[in-house]
């Protein structure tokens, strides 16, 4: 009896072990948001289906703010930003009486929301450039790896989405290639993404800021310059993907207002496309918000994405884990 009972159960663990081995969303609950990612997958990588998609055609993209890893209370980079004024305010005492870093100074948040979209890009191109893009890349490392979530006291880069980190290597196990399409800073994100999600910095595409070519002490270097470039953001995902990708992607991800029409870009022709919104409804495990919310609004896209049929994922029923620290 004691043989047979051993037997029994190393077969249970041999057939579990098959089981999850066999799926490629673990950190998925079974139902209508992982069925329609695995039947997507199938259909335009299944030879001799008619939606049936050539590899080199297998373009996903994918937003990385609240698509990839949270984006409250604050966009990371801004908490990047809000750092740097600090670090920087003894170089620029004029900073003390000059809005919008008096209010980063004075931990003024009501008076650093009032500056809007035209205050933050103040401090965006203030704190992000008279650097080289190497020395930029440093400051970026240095600090993701001491500055700490502040309301899980980890680093950010622990604090990716466990099943989106599945979802991209399900995806690239498929014969897709996995973009991040951002409105985020390209050369704030390129440091890091390829360890945190696999995605190289030759697959992101983000806002910038000017960047020249000068030759100082004999060496060639790229200087950042205090004035933007180019905003990754709303319609200007789609002019990105077309200007560096070059192809319509069949498959985009994201969780805002913001990828609408990175959203509507990539699924609203005729041949099958995919299109997923991340909803965030779990605030005891992440955060819950939608319409009404500073950062990452989720207002028209959530009403189009019924309109179009869009997988919209509800994190608090469709997601097991949400980091990778959870597992167990």
């Amino acid at each position: 009896m004691g043989r047979f009972l051993t037997l029994a159960l190393l077969y249970l663990v041999a057939f579990t072990s098959a089981v999850a081995a066999a799926d490629p969303l673990p950190s998925w609950n079974e139902g209508p948001a992982k069925q329609s990612i695995v039947t997507f997958v199938e259909a335009v990588t299944t030879t001799g289906s008619p939606d049936f998609v050539p590899p080199e055609d297998r373009i996903a993209t994918f937003d990385n703010d609240g698509t990839l890893w949270p984006e409250q209370p604050m966009y990371t980079q801004l908490a990047f930003a809000l750092d740097r004024v600090t670090a920087m305010a003894p170089l620029h005492p004029e900073w003390k009486d000059t809005q919008p870093f008096k209010a980063v100074l004075d931990g003024d948040l009501k008076a650093l929301a009032a500056a809007g979209q035209k205050g933050l890009l103040e401090l965006v191109t203030a704190t992000h450039a008279g650097m080289t893009t190497d020395e930029f890349s440093k400051i970026v490392t240095g600090w993701l790896a001491t500055a700490r979530h502040p309301r899980f006291e980890r680093p950010y880069t622990d604090l990716v989405y466990q099943p989106m980190l599945e979802l991209l290597a399900y995806l690239r196990a498929n014969g897709f290639k996995t973009y991040i399409v951002s409105g985020g800073g390209v050369e704030f994100m390129r440091p890091w993404t390829n360890a945190v999600y696999g995605v190289p910095p030759e697959q992101v595409i983000g806002s910038s800021i000017k960047t020249v070519f000068e030759m100082r002490d004999g060496l060639p270097r790229l200087f950042r310059q205090p004035e933007i470039n180019f905003i990754d953001d709303k319609s200007g995902k789609p002019v990105g993907i077309n200007q560096f990708i070059g192809r319509r992607p069949i498959a985009a991800f994201g969780n805002s207002d913001g990828d609408l029409e990175m959203l509507q870009w990539t699924t609203l022709i005729p041949q099958r496309r995919f299109g997923l919104i991340v909803h965030h409804t779990d605030a005891e495990r992440e955060y819950a918000y939608d319409r009404n919310s500073a950062f990452g609004k989720l207002d028209v896209a959530l009403d189009a994405a019924a309109l179009n049929r869009w997988t919209v994922v509800d994190m608090k029923n469709d997601w097991i884990v949400i980091f990778p620290f959870e597992q167990k």
